[in-house]
């Protein structure tokens, strides 16, 4: 029998009758003759609300006690699920994630899964239940409660997916696919039938908010085919799977233009010109935790030089108390945030075998006066620094530069 692992996020759950919703779908699923995997997010806004409930008691709370308090989050959502498709007449059980057998890594808040065990899980759908997992949740070797970070549930579905090794793993969220661009934004984005997981891990990873970069990563490394459909609707969605299984590649450049408005940039001033210095400054922030994207190191003047580089916003107060003691571990005279800034991003396949893809990008926003600040590229992204303000007028322009909105992506 097939297996299907479903994930919903909190959009999708939000209030009973979308539960129903959501129960409906899954029973018929069954019906159909697959086994069912469930995934869940926490109802609507309840993981921002308990954060505020947190922040009202202290203004540092700790990561371990942070994790115990929003896992609770899940398990409210996976009980009431399971309450639904027994109100249907079918059978489902309720599983955290310690009870599937999600293992992590010691890292509260932004914990990596290590393992998961499928025994129980097997059990489960060998009786005939619908299996209901929360997501965004694991457990250390030693018992201890961790959360995966932002968009975890969409890795604990992946995760299950190849554990299991699931015929496909479906996204269901409140869009009906992967866009060219955030349709909130331009309005002429258009949606794409599949993607590649390089190109979905690059969009994701550089902002677009459909699927968690881990997720992908996963998917990637398994062969796991991932969709990303709508919980409203009964359109396909989009495919993301192995470039070798879609025709045509070279036909479009790009496939996706992305704005990412959570970043900071940190500058180092003075800093001493001499070997192992970089070294010892991003040491310090890695075994933080915290994940530099660009570095830009100045050229050299009097012995010293200026080094900058970008974190995740929600990092930024972290990273400078870091900072601060680095500066003065290094001889560095000072250290300044700016968090006034984007990224923004042009993704695609065929850059491989494009030229001239970054020369009409920085043409493009030379024409419309918006200043770069940084500028990272791989085989298949080119990614611009700049000012915030400017973040939704630069999509919408490389957007209409790259023809994106056209049936047919030009070259």
């Amino acid at each position: 029998m097939p297996l299907v692992v479903h994930k919903y996020g909190g959009s999708s759950v939000a209030d009973v009758e979308k539960i129903r919703n959501v129960a409906k779908r899954v029973v018929q699923t069954k019906l159909d003759g697959n086994d069912v995997i469930v995934v869940v997010s926490a109802m609507g806004k309840t993981t921002n609300n308990l954060i505020a409930l947190a922040n009202e008691i202290t203004a540092a709370p700790p990561e371990r006690e942070m994790d115990m308090l929003l896992a609770t989050g899940e398990q409210v959502t996976i009980a009431l699920l399971a309450m639904a498709i027994h109100a249907m007449g079918h059978r489902a059980v309720s599983m955290t994630g310690p009870q599937v057998g999600i293992l992590t890594d010691g890292s509260h808040s932004r914990a990596r899964v290590t393992h998961v065990r499928d025994d129980r899980v097997r059990e489960e759908l060998a009786e005939g239940n619908v299996v209901i997992v929360a997501g965004f949740q694991g457990t250390t070797i030693d018992g201890e409660i961790t959360t995966l970070g932002r968009g975890g549930s969409d890795t604990t579905a992946v995760a299950i997916a190849v554990a299991l090794n699931a015929d496909v793993c479906d996204i269901f969220t409140d869009v009906d696919g992967v866009y060219t661009a955030d349709p909130r934004v331009v309005k002429n984005a258009r949606r794409l039938d599949v993607i590649t997981y390089e190109e979905m891990l690059e969009l994701a990873s550089l902002g677009a908010k459909v699927l968690h970069s881990r997720s992908v990563e996963l998917a990637w490394k398994y062969r796991i085919p991932l969709r990303v459909r709508s919980t409203f609707t009964e359109d396909e969605g989009t495919l993301v799977v192995h470039e070798s299984m879609i025709e045509d590649m070279e036909r479009v450049v790009v496939s996706g233009v992305t704005a990412d408005k959570n970043q900071a940039k940190v500058s180092l001033r003075d800093v001493p010109d001499k070997p192992g210095i970089a070294a010892q400054v991003f040491r310090a922030i890695s075994d933080a935790g915290i994940n530099i994207d660009m570095i830009i190191q100045n050229v050299g003047h009097d012995g010293n030089t200026d080094l900058s580089f970008t974190v995740p916003r929600d990092d930024l107060r972290k990273t400078l108390a870091i900072g601060r003691d680095i500066c003065d571990k290094i001889g560095a005279t000072k250290i300044e945030p700016a968090e006034n800034i984007a990224k923004v991003s042009a993704v695609g396949i065929g850059m491989k075998s494009h030229s001239g893809i970054a020369a009409r990008m920085f043409e493009t926003f030379a024409h419309a006066g918006i200043n770069i600040h940084m500028i990272s590229t791989s085989e298949i992204k080119i990614s611009c620094v700049i000012d915030l303000e400017h973040a939704d007028r630069a999509v919408q322009l490389l957007h209409d530069q790259f023809q994106l909105g056209e049936v047919a992506a030009a070259s």
